[in-house]
């Protein structure tokens, strides 16, 4: 089905976003683009959406010295905290409680974060884990430290799906390999898909990827 899409700003954010086509209440999709993104860099994935689900794409609110947003500033060459997301965790929470979107729910959430927003969706679901239902993490990082302080269980249940290219040059696979293992001691049921590829997505991968959001 082809969907209209529009772009609006709503307080501080500019937004692009697609309705399902029919009347109801429908599940959300926010997509979280790296650095240097904007609200348009996830669009690639909204074909791989079911129809049934809102999708909305955020645009970061920190611009970069290269151009584009990203979701934190931790300084150049340095791998985010936790607390260096905190500011964007807040603003995304404030986000899902606004009223202009009355067929989402925003209570049936899943998070598709490409690099540093893979890193954000982890991190929204570290601190708050009652209100993600899924993450689909493309290449990223968890947030620096967080392997020491996670709780046990304290992911129990969530279903993530990790996907990173062996030949990444910008997020070592490493990262994502430790990703697995520590989201999974924490009780999240982790899918992984590594291919030998760059920072981007293999077609196997990204099919996994359709296969994951569709059984949400």
């Amino acid at each position: 089905m082809k969907f209209d899409y529009q772009i609006e700003n709503i307080g501080d954010w500019v937004i692009r976003f697609r309705k399902p086509k029919f009347e109801g209440i429908f599940p959300a999709h926010i997509l979280l683009h790296g650095w240097t993104g904007d609200e348009n860099s996830m669009w690639i994935f909204e074909s791989k959406i079911p129809d049934d689900v809102y999708v909305i794409s955020l645009r970061g609110f920190n611009p970069t010295p290269l151009g584009g947003y990203g979701w934190q500033i931790s300084g150049e060459g340095k791998w985010p905290t936790l607390n260096d997301f905190q500011p964007a965790i807040n603003s995304f929470l404030e986000f899902i409680q606004i009223k202009n979107f009355p067929q989402c729910d925003f209570s049936d959430l899943t998070l598709v974060g490409f690099s540093q927003g893979a890193s954000l969706a982890y991190a929204i679901a570290i601190e708050h884990p009652d209100k993600i239902s899924a993450i689909a993490a493309l290449s990223g990082f968890l947030p620096k430290g967080v392997e020491r302080s996670i709780g046990k269980n304290s992911l129990k249940g969530l279903p993530i799906y990790i996907t990173h290219g062996s030949l990444d040059e910008l997020v070592p696979v490493e990262k994502a390999r430790t990703a697995v293992d520590v989201l999974s001691r924490a009780g999240a049921i982790v899918s992984y898909c590594e291919e030998s590829v760059g920072h981007k997505l293999s077609a196997a991968c990204f099919n996994g990827m359709e296969s994951f959001l569709k059984s949400q």
